[in-house]
């Protein structure tokens, strides 16, 4: 990758904790709440839905306090484990 795209910088996110999966869920609300079931006569419309929704959204928005540690995600992997048959050799 750093020959094709040399200013670029892999990072590596935890699948149970991405960025990714937190916009995913904001696109979901802004979905449900403002967009489904709604006809906008064009596109100017519905940005100013959506603007107007960011707003409320913001203005009413806690931060997420995450508490899912390392040693959470480790306990769980070795329950998982306990439960995966053994595979013979």
């Amino acid at each position: 990758m750093s020959a094709a795209w040399p200013n670029a910088t892999l990072v590596h996110l935890p699948v149970h904790a991405s960025w990714l999966n937190q916009v995913e869920i904001y696109f979901s609300i802004l979905q449900r709440k403002a967009i489904a079931g709604a006809d906008f006569p064009d596109l100017d419309a519905l940005a100013e839905r959506i603007m107007a929704f960011q707003e409320r959204y913001n203005a009413t928005a806690d931060p997420f306090d995450w508490r899912y540690t390392r040693r959470d995600l480790n306990d769980y992997l070795h329950r998982l484990a306990a439960h995966e048959p053994a595979f013979a050799a």
